[in-house]
């Protein structure tokens, strides 16, 4: 069989969406669709494809396990943190007497609801305590 130099004519279904970002990849690229299209076909169809997949792969393994260690880390911190002013709180707050001890439960409960409330907006919307130190480590370089 000999090897035609001339390029063959194909005409394939595409679902539309995958026809927009052919279309828009094209025109971003100044190339024909045509061209565009056999060149995917051709690193689809490469020997080597498998081997591109897989480095693709491992690279956002790699990128998930750096996060992942930092996630581990930064969950360490604030264990240890919570652990410390547990430990700190504990060794400096005096017991109270019976009869101030009971007000102090009921005022307790009305704090921590207020807490517990403030908590849930801030989660919902507000700005991550990270960002906020970020920004006043900022503040404070200018």
């Amino acid at each position: 069989m000999t090897k035609s130099t001339r390029k063959q004519r194909l005409s394939v279904y595409l679902d539309p969406a995958v026809m927009n970002r052919l279309v828009d990849h094209a025109a971003r690229r100044d190339q024909s669709r045509s061209l565009i299209a056999e060149a995917a076909i051709e690193s689809f169809l490469s020997p080597d494809a498998a081997e591109r997949q897989e480095a693709a792969i491992t690279k956002r393994l790699d990128q998930f396990d750096r996060r992942m260690t930092r996630l581990e880390r930064d969950l360490g911190i604030s264990v240890e943190m919570f652990a410390v002013f547990v430990r700190f709180w504990l060794a400096t707050t005096p017991a109270l007497p019976e009869p101030v001890a009971k007000a102090a439960h009921a005022k307790a409960a009305e704090r921590y609801g207020a807490f517990v409330t403030a908590l849930g907006r801030r989660l919902a919307k507000g700005p991550k305590l990270r960002q906020e130190i970020a920004e006043d480590v900022l503040a404070q370089e200018e």
